[in-house]
């Protein structure tokens, strides 16, 4: 089953011709159909970029999901040009009466502040909050994951010496979960970021982690209670994200490092490869599995209750 997508949305010809299954709107809404409803809360700059990696991964699932892109209320992008967010986004205080399946909160660069000082930080705990009342499973993704967990359990983000930066290598700590079927015991994650959530810290909150990295820490929470995962790293990035980054920190004149274990030999001058394309789909793949086996037929019912439905 496809993704439904505008079909003037730059991520539909994309997909398309990568040979992912999309159906353009106007045609999904003649099929007697249930689909999987779910938002993006696209927080990243590059609008188009992340819409276009979370849109590969949840449209690759055999079920028709309904992919709706949504934006802060208040916010405006400067990377993003001002007609595709007024075609394609809705603001949230225009979604908040509305049910979801799933949502995606997506990352933002701006891990040096704390949450309180972020502009739209009230409104974001707004969202938090209602996703216990309108949506039956939440993705917090990097700095959208930290957020949550530092909102409904106190846990703190602290910063880094210095970036995690490259592929780093992860395990399989739970592999006894329906996140985790089919996954690896040992595999490469992308990782950008200046902060990290510790393990004790995490735990003592009574979150399971069920990725983690000897060297860059715990990757994949759950949060049941918050029916939620949290992922602090980047299954979502394409084979180029790193490089971008990379490059554009250099033509800058940031200081970087060479993304670690992501060229060929640490070479900047080398294509990277993607190493971790098959255990993204794998997790992403799993959380709509997991959406479409408990989540209510009737939307209505979305949050009354976390009861399994396959018990």
């Amino acid at each position: 089953m496809p993704i439904t997508l505008p079909q003037n949305l730059p991520a539909f010809g994309v997909l398309r011709n990568e040979g992912v299954m999309v159906m353009a709107q106007d045609l999904a809404s003649h099929q007697d159909i249930r689909p999987i409803r779910i938002g993006l809360l696209n927080l990243m700059p590059k609008k188009i970029q992340t819409e276009t990696q979370f849109a590969r991964l949840i449209g690759a699932t055999p079920l028709q999901i309904d992919f709706q892109l949504i934006r802060m209320t208040e916010h405006e992008t400067k990377n993003t040009a001002a007609e595709h967010m007024a075609e394609f986004y809705r603001p949230f205080q225009d979604v908040k009466d509305e049910k979801f399946d799933g949502l995606i909160i997506t990352g933002a660069p701006i891990e040096h502040l704390p949450f309180e000082e972020v502009t739209y930080w009230d409104e974001l705990t707004e969202v938090m909050d209602w996703t216990q009342t309108n949506v039956h499973s939440t993705f917090g993704v990097c700095w959208g994951g930290m957020a949550m967990a530092y909102h409904f359990h106190g846990i703190p983000k602290h910063m880094l010496d210095q970036k995690a930066f490259g592929c780093f290598r992860h395990r399989n700590l739970t592999p006894s979960s329906p996140y985790l079927r089919g996954f690896s015991d040992d595999f490469v994650i992308p990782v950008s970021r200046w902060t990290e959530m510790r393990a004790d810290e995490i735990a003592a909150a009574g979150l399971k982690i069920l990725l983690g990295s000897e060297e860059v820490g715990p990757c994949l929470v759950e949060d049941a209670g918050h029916r939620a995962l949290y992922i602090f790293n980047h299954f979502e990035y394409d084979s180029g994200t790193l490089k971008e980054e990379y490059d554009r920190d250099v033509a800058n004149g940031t200081p970087i490092n060479v993304p670690r274990n992501y060229y060929p030999d640490d070479d900047p001058s080398r294509m990277p490869q993607n190493r971790w394309r098959s255990h993204a789909h794998l997790l992403y793949g799993n959380w709509v599995s997991e959406i479409y086996l408990t989540t209510p037929f009737d939307m209505a019912q979305i949050g009354q209750s976390s009861t399994d439905l396959r018990a």
